[in-house]
């Protein structure tokens, strides 16, 4: 005979199957992550983070993702000895400060038996690390924490600045140049040492790097075994992360950029994606960029839907430093940034206004000494203002690895030329990719500089597209490349240049915007060159050409000018 189940029996059972879920979870904290047979991350400190998740954030969902497992897996390894000096340059909202200066720690003195750790943090600003030190004495003092690991931890002192246990572990709230450069600990963890606000004064960002190479450095009671994490977020190129990049080959960099960029994280020699010393890959890379360039980081909490509206609200240099891990001076250098102007009040739409000139400028590398270097499209329409005004519009660009042509692949039998255009793309080379944009934007010309391997490029061009539309120019370089652009910048100090919103043009004015000391000048050259020429077929004046022929204008008026570029038609390019 079934008797009824009373309360007593339901607490009794609900009690069980807590203590239960308790010992599995407690099982799987003090494993190593790994992956299981459903591709889906266990063990280790990311389910340590996902359990006590709800102690720290009652209120909010926690959102997995890849980045996170990275994060993890990177600091499990620090934990195991197998890394000792790691920068992590990770976006805002990436959950860094919390993982890195409140989970880890209480994981390591709990699941993985090392209450005998002893922690000094640092930031720009003490309140940063004591607001962690905070959170870190709730989630170590709750009474979840303490159900499993109350016989491993046992906090003895708890205040803002330090948190101590039994064990003689503790962890010390510190800032940098604050009174913790006195203090010695087995794990240094430097979470965002600049303040983004004060990151263009040099004065205070060269005495943060002071403080790090001088006191930083000998802060760990064990120089060969004890760790140092530094996480952050790019702020400028003359930052720490820039120094340990620069000059600190023992460190193991992990960068995650919002956006992924392919050649952020490929090797230009052999094409291969960087490793971390673990082993780890960015899973995003692909081969071939274009399958891969602009995937997200954690698209699970931050869609793409949402991207547009955080770009605008950082602004494009926050963006590039912060969330791409890419700093260029604020402005920028020869090119500033706030001198280009933005297409789209000028643009019907997503159609470009009527151009009157549409010119291409190549600056390519398809020698064999050059074959792991990119090439670099750029094409630029001419469109008069509503003053009557000249200007210079990028209308597209594009920067590859290419070889110097791909194989002959003829059309198939009643394919239509677009389909014919996405089956055999994939395996273009430069001189189909070129012949391809100049047919697609309706060029007048191509420019090409005229090196040797120049040359034979113009010379396929012309016997594959003699009748294509577009003629070609062999361009003669004078000077060397900082005196060419130095040639054009008054064209874009001057307001003459314009550019939409789109990713490829942030790509060239990024590139610019850091030139000369950017590993890449490629869409700068290409850029220069269009622009002087442009300049020199009289395009593009400037005020003071402007300015000297209106005088001359006024003081000639019976003299009847010629026009400076007669023959430009006027098109629509949508």
């Amino acid at each position: 005979m079934n008797h009824p189940i009373t309360r007593a029996d339901k607490e009794r059972f609900a009690a069980a199957l807590a203590e239960k879920r308790r010992r599995l979870a407690k099982a799987e904290h003090s494993t190593r992550g790994y992956r299981d047979e459903d591709g889906v991350w266990r063990g280790g400190l990311l389910s340590f983070v996902r359990y006590f998740w709800p102690v720290l954030e009652p209120g909010t969902q926690f959102i997995d993702g890849w980045a996170l497992e990275a994060l993890c897996e990177h600091l499990e390894a620090v934990t195991f000895g197998e890394i000792t000096r790691i920068l992590i340059n990770v976006p805002p909202g990436f959950m860094k400060s919390l993982l890195t200066d409140v989970m880890w720690p209480a994981w390591e003195w709990g699941p993985m038996e090392m209450p005998h750790i002893r922690y000094v943090a640092f930031s720009y600003s003490s309140s940063l690390t004591e607001r962690d030190n905070d959170k870190f004495k709730t989630l170590i003092t709750s009474s979840e924490y303490q159900s499993m690991y109350g016989s491993v931890v046992q906090p003895v002192k708890i205040g803002e600045k330090k948190v101590s246990n039994t064990k003689h572990g503790w962890k010390l709230a510190s800032s940098v140049g604050g009174v913790g450069t006195g203090e010695r600990g087995d794990r240094i963890i430097l979470d965002d040492p600049h303040n983004v606000k004060e990151s263009e004064s040099e004065t205070v960002r060269n005495e943060t790097i002071r403080w790090f190479r001088e006191s930083m450095s000998s802060r760990l009671n064990n120089m060969e075994t004890g760790a140092k994490v530094v996480i952050m977020q790019r702020v400028n190129e003359e930052d720490v992360s820039g120094i340990i990049t620069r000059e600190l080959q023992d460190f193991v960099h992990l960068m995650i950029p919002m956006e992924f960029s392919w050649e952020q994280v490929t090797d230009e020699k052999t094409g291969e994606p960087y490793t971390t010393e673990i082993g780890w890959v960015d899973p995003r890379w692909k081969p071939d960029p274009e399958d891969c360039n602009g995937e997200l980081a954690w698209p699970e909490r931050f869609p793409e839907s949402i991207i547009p509206s955080m770009k605008k609200d950082a602004g494009q240099y926050a963006w590039a430093s912060q969330y791409q891990q890419v700093p260029n001076p604020r402005g920028g250098g020869i090119f500033q940034l706030d001198w280009w102007e933005p297409a789209e009040p000028i643009m019907n739409g997503e159609k470009y206004p009527p151009l009157s000139y549409v010119v291409a400028s190549l600056d390519g590398a398809y020698t064999e000494k050059e074959e792991n270097d990119p090439s670099a499209l750029t094409i630029w329409g001419i469109f008069q203002t509503q003053e009557g005004y000249n200007r210079a519009l990028l209308i597209h660009a594009w920067r590859k690895r290419l070889p110097f042509s791909g194989p002959r692949m003829d059309i198939l039998p009643g394919e239509h030329e677009s389909k014919y255009i996405v089956r055999t793309r994939k395996h273009w080379g430069l001189v189909e990719w070129v012949a391809y944009s100049c047919n697609r934007y309706k060029c007048d010309r191509l420019l090409i500089e005229a090196k040797a391997s120049g040359i034979s490029a113009a010379q396929s061009l012309r016997n594959s597209h003699a009748r294509a539309g577009w003629t070609i120019q062999l361009v003669e370089p004078k000077g060397d490349k900082m005196a060419r652009a130095l040639s054009v910048q008054p064209a874009f100090s001057q307001g003459m240049i314009y550019a939409p919103d789109r990713e490829w043009a942030h790509m060239v004015q990024d590139e610019m915007g850091k030139f000369p000391r950017d590993k890449h000048d490629d869409l700068t050259d290409s850029a220069t060159q269009a622009i002087k020429h442009m300049r020199d077929a009289g395009l593009l004046r400037s005020d003071e050409d402007r300015r000297a022929e209106e005088i001359e204008a006024v003081t000639h008026k019976g003299i009847q000018k010629r026009p400076s570029y007669p023959g430009f038609r006027r098109r629509q390019i949508g």
